[in-house]
């Protein structure tokens, strides 16, 4: 039985389709994180662990971009050890907004 931590209870995934469309928007607005759903999705799943991204912002402040895409249902995290391995949960939220993604990351800054 694998044993939870303290870390790992602080995620919370939200199903796409309950993601209003602002919410995901707003999510997709940000220039550091369309590149890291970029990065994703030249990526297998959970082969990405936070830390490998090359972003031009602080620890603190990618944390919160990622927290800002799990909670648009746009990624989906867990932790492997000290890592944090990351998802890009292209299937489910093209199905509740058609295109909206791929839109985005196919279209250079």
């Amino acid at each position: 039985m694998a044993v939870e931590t303290a870390r790992a209870r602080t995620l919370s995934h939200v199903d796409p389709a309950e993601v209003p469309l602002q919410t995901a928007l707003d999510a997709l607005a940000d220039p550091v994180r369309r590149s890291i759903l970029r990065d994703l999705a030249t990526h297998a799943d959970w082969s990405r662990a936070c830390g490998t991204f090359d972003l031009p912002v602080k620890k603190a402040t990618a944390s919160h971009h990622f927290a800002v895409l799990r909670s648009a249902g746009l990624i989906e995290q867990r932790d492997e050890g000290a890592r944090r391995l990351n998802r890009l949960r292209r299937t489910e939220f093209e199905k509740s907004f058609p295109g909206l993604l791929s839109a985005t990351i196919d279209r250079a800054d």
